[in-house]
């Protein structure tokens, strides 16, 4: 099958167990079930206090930036996530060639993005719980959510940069088909190609057969 930017040509049917079978696709759900465990472990766990104390605190030295990085880069990746999977649903419906190059430059981009985010985040976190003082937290509460965020964020330089990675293998491969130039559009999708509204195929006439001399190829033969 021709594949134009790791895909085939517009209009062919989607095979789910296909579509989740591929490598990107099984780390960017990887990535989105990371990032739902990283703003979701810190979001109920990941403020505490002492006893003698009303307000809560983050649990990363008290560091209120630590929680809110987390909380916060963990949303957006979720969302981001969500957003490439649906363009990965779509991608093989995009005719144009040059729409499926910048869609897969924007995913080597923004896979390669979160992958440097996460690896701030890792370094920001673990930081943070080194140096957090057992006084702020006599009663430990929280520690495994806060370990647990510190490890998926880990995990989640390697996803993201294997997307970044398949992506990149994906630009390479380009436009292999001869099919397919970068001006290509599928003519179904192409608005040029197709009929005005209103025109109508004039068939064949009489009228035409009366009014041709045969000078332009068959001539009838007398016997």
């Amino acid at each position: 099958m021709e594949q134009v930017y790791g895909a085939g040509k517009a209009g062919g049917t989607f095979d789910p167990i296909t579509f989740f079978q591929q490598p990107q696709i099984i780390l960017r759900i990887l990535s989105w079930i990371f990032s739902i465990v990283i703003f979701g472990c810190i979001a109920n766990e990941g403020y505490v206090n002492r006893p003698d104390e009303v307000e809560e605190y983050c649990i990363f030295n008290r560091n209120q930036n630590a929680c809110n990085y987390a909380v916060g880069m963990g949303s957006l990746a979720f969302l981001c996530c969500a957003a490439f999977m649906a363009l990965d649903v779509y991608f093989p419906q995009i005719s144009s060639v040059k729409d499926r190059k910048k869609a897969v430059l924007a995913d080597i981009g923004v896979s390669a993005f979160w992958s440097f985010v996460w690896f701030v985040g890792f370094c920001f976190l673990a930081n943070q719980w080194q140096v957090a003082k057992p006084e702020d937290n006599p009663l430990k509460e929280g520690g495994d959510a806060a370990r647990a965020a510190i490890t998926f964020a880990f995990f989640s330089i390697f996803t993201w940069a294997g997307q970044a990675f398949f992506a990149f293998q994906r630009y390479k491969l380009g436009a292999s088909s001869s099919l397919f130039s970068q001006d290509y559009t599928d003519p179904s999708q192409d608005p040029a190609g197709v009929p005005a509204a209103g025109t109508e195929y004039a068939g064949y006439s009489a009228d035409m057969e009366a009014n041709y001399d045969g000078s332009g190829g068959y001539q009838n033969q007398e016997y």
